[in-house]
């Protein structure tokens, strides 16, 4: 029975257990916590006391007999059941040996349309099933009938009529129909567990809390119809979460879940995903955790418990895997992290300060070089910041208008519409900062008080004193419209407290230092992409300031399409499930991990070099592909670049390793009259996320 598989953090933090009474029962939710149950039913484990046999046990749902939908597995030493009929709201589930309770526990129903955690629905929001062809919305949460698809992998070239490509545009997937003659190019598989199928795959697609959700996995026609109490064949038992880039304001429900993954599916993993758990639709990462944590839900009352969940997804992907493992810790059993950042909010003011310098060099009183460029900014080309600048992330994270499904007309408008929508990433966060009572707008952690731009550059000679201070009299900074102004940011203690207290920074809390990372990075920095490798070494070093280790962290540099994360993270989790030590996690985690499984950069033509990725240590790592800063960085800022606002310090020549006259010295105070930054403090504020599963 493949309900004997246990999660081990599902069982600690994501499943709860009744105390059993005198001669009493264990009872649990083995398809999510028993407080955030969703859609009307659940999946329950009754465990009995030695004594007890489990043909005189009855269970009773709100007075009513769900009895009948259970059954005994793993040597009959318990009942596992779905039981219905839940109603919203609170529901008493009791287990009675003859007409005696020895067991009870509540239960707390949602609806399947949300919200559970996440704060209030967003509202407008765009349904969008065009993609999906599955017909207009039946109601007013975008909900949509569930179908099922098949398709198959074909050895023809790829083709644009494949299933939900987008925004990928072509795909080896097929439609597959199960009454016709097998197709003469599909291809076969092997799954980590040795089958070799034909390369099927079942595809649900449905609506919960809002997104459209896809669950898929490897079918071979004839097989029986899934259910949670058998495994299905040709699934390994585990399960990968998959979460799509990009980074955008919400206010939509996203046309496409995520597409089919050849190298997932291929291995026998089960894939999920959600247009609610794509940053390009919604960068919300806690209604991400909430519609992930969903979906999971369903996926296991419908088809089993997976063995391991692990996530799986790059750039905005990335963030949102970050975030849930630290802030909802137990979704996630491991992380598999691509083209990373270590969250949105720390990355903000860096990308941002990209449009403020473009401004500064087009009216600098002095042309700048290209070197001196790069020097104040940190990257490894001016590419860099241009491309944050050309994907409308710099300053569209910060622009009240920089929407993208919102109507025009509802859109807002400091003069035509000041009550429209607000499109910043901090009003589309609205729910988990709160509104600036001054304003009535979100609270808006952005800052650069203090920040002593090209600080580096000048100590190092690149730029000469003057270039310096005029750099930092003219920066300037945002307005709560994202418009640019001459004047510096300054963010409020309270937002600043709420911003870290809720974990929208990455502080490496929650799971973070005791579950398996493998972070695979393609070297981007020339000619200078946006997802730069500094990135990767931020998480790094946010492990280490947290742990004093990350040695449960691996990264890959430039790995050939041959390396497959998700079977080394599956093998990890295994090592883990098998010692049964009471070493605590944080401590398995690095003394389970399979052994050769280490750090390692590829070369361009495919040879493996095996040392410690280092953010700037020696090694031939670095010397292939060198990593670079941001501007923070550049500035004076820690590697970890999870400051949002600086303590402040008096100017101070000390502070400085060249020469400043008189005259330049006092014109640099009258620059920072309330100081400078003072790095060798935690920022105002920063603290680690306080509260795991914070409900808004």
């Amino acid at each position: 029975m493949f309900l004997r598989y246990g999660l081990f953090l599902m069982a600690l933090l994501f499943v709860s257990t009744a105390s059993p009474e005198s001669g009493g029962v264990i009872v649990r939710v083995l398809s999510g916590r028993p407080d955030m149950v969703s859609g009307g039913n659940a999946l329950v484990e009754v465990r009995s006391s030695p004594g007890i046999n489990l043909r005189d046990l009855s269970v009773v749902l709100n007075n009513h007999d769900e009895s009948a939908r259970f059954r005994a597995v793993k040597d009959g030493d318990k009942l596992v059941g779905l039981v219905d009929g839940l109603r919203v709201g609170k529901n008493v589930l009791s287990v009675k040996h003859h007409s005696r309770v020895i067991g009870r526990l509540e239960l707390i129903d949602y609806p399947i349309t949300g919200p559970i955690f996440s704060g209030p629905h967003q509202e407008p929001f765009a349904c969008e099933p065009q993609t999906v062809h599955m017909g207009p919305p039946l109601d007013a949460d975008c909900s949509l009938p569930t179908k099922i698809e098949y398709y198959y992998y074909s050895s023809l070239p790829p083709t644009k009529n494949g299933p939900v490509t987008a925004p990928y545009p072509t795909t080896h997937f097929r439609r597959y129909d199960l009454s016709a003659p097998r197709p003469t190019d599909m291809v076969q598989t092997t799954t980590t567990e040795g089958h070799r199928v034909d390369f099927i795959v079942r595809r649900e697609v449905g609506t919960i809390n809002r997104g459209i959700y896809s669950i898929a996995f490897l079918y071979q026609p004839g097989q029986p119809l899934p259910d949670p109490w058998t495994k299905i064949p040709g699934w390994n038992g585990r399960l990968v979460y998959s979460f799509q880039g990009g980074c955008a304001p919400g206010y939509r429900q996203g046309e496409t879940p995520p597409p089919l993954s050849e190298t997932v599916l291929a291995k026998g993993f089960a894939e999920a995903g959600s247009t609610l758990s794509t940053f390009g639709n919604n960068a919300n990462d806690v209604l991400s955790a909430e519609t992930m944590m969903m979906v999971k839900e369903h996926f296991i009352k419908e088809y089993g418990v997976p063995v391991h969940t692990i996530g799986n997804g790059g750039s905005g992907g990335s963030m949102q895997q970050y975030l849930i493992a630290q802030n909802y810790p137990g979704l996630l059993d491991a992380l598999s992290t691509d083209i990373s950042f270590p969250d949105t909010f720390s990355v903000v003011p860096g990308v941002v300060d990209c449009t403020l310098f473009a401004r500064y060099f087009s009216r600098a009183s002095v042309e700048w070089t290209p070197e001196q460029q790069l020097a104040v900014t940190g990257f490894s080309t001016p590419q860099v910041c241009k491309s944050w600048i050309d994907a409308h992330f710099s300053p569209g994270w910060v622009q009240a208008n920089s929407c993208i499904s919102v109507p025009p007309d509802k859109i807002y408008d400091p003069v035509k519409n000041p009550t429209g929508v607000r499109c910043d990433l901090y009003d589309n966060q609205i729910n988990l900062l709160g509104r600036d009572p001054k304003t009535g707008y979100a609270r808006r952690p952005l800052d650069n008080e203090g920040v002593q731009y090209g600080l580096s550059a000048f100590n190092h000679g690149e730029i000469s004193a003057d270039e310096f201070l005029e750099l930092n009299e003219r920066m300037g900074g945002f307005d709560l419209n994202g418009d640019q102004i001459n004047a510096r940011m300054n963010a409020d203690p309270e937002t600043l407290r709420i911003a870290y207290e809720s974990g929208r920074i990455n502080m490496a809390g929650g799971s973070l230092g005791t579950i398996p990372i493998i972070d695979s990075r393609h070297y981007r920095d020339v000619p200078g992409n946006l997802h730069d490798k500094v990135r990767t070494y931020e998480v790094q070093a946010r492990l280490r300031a947290a742990y004093g280790t990350a040695d449960n962290m691996v990264i890959f540099t430039q790995p050939p399409r041959t390396v497959y994360p998700l079977v080394f993270l599956d093998e990890w989790l295994d090592a883990i499930a098998r010692d049964n030590s009471n070493t605590p996690a944080a401590v398995k985690v690095q003394r389970d991990k399979p052994v050769g499984l280490a750090d390692a950069c590829w070369t361009k033509a495919g040879q493996i070099i095996s040392e410690p990725q280092t953010y700037d240590g020696p090694g031939k790592c670095n010397e292939l592909y060198p990593t670079h800063a941001d501007p923070r960085i550049a500035s004076g800022a820690p590697l970890t670049d999870n400051i949002l606002k600086c303590s402040l310090k008096p100017v101070d020549r000390s502070g400085y390793a060249r020469p400043l006259t008189q005259a330049q010295y006092e014109r640099l105070e009258h620059i920072f009259p309330t100081g400078v930054c003072d790095y060798s403090k935690p920022g105002v504020g920063q603290q680690s996320a306080l509260l795991p599963w914070r409900t808004y």
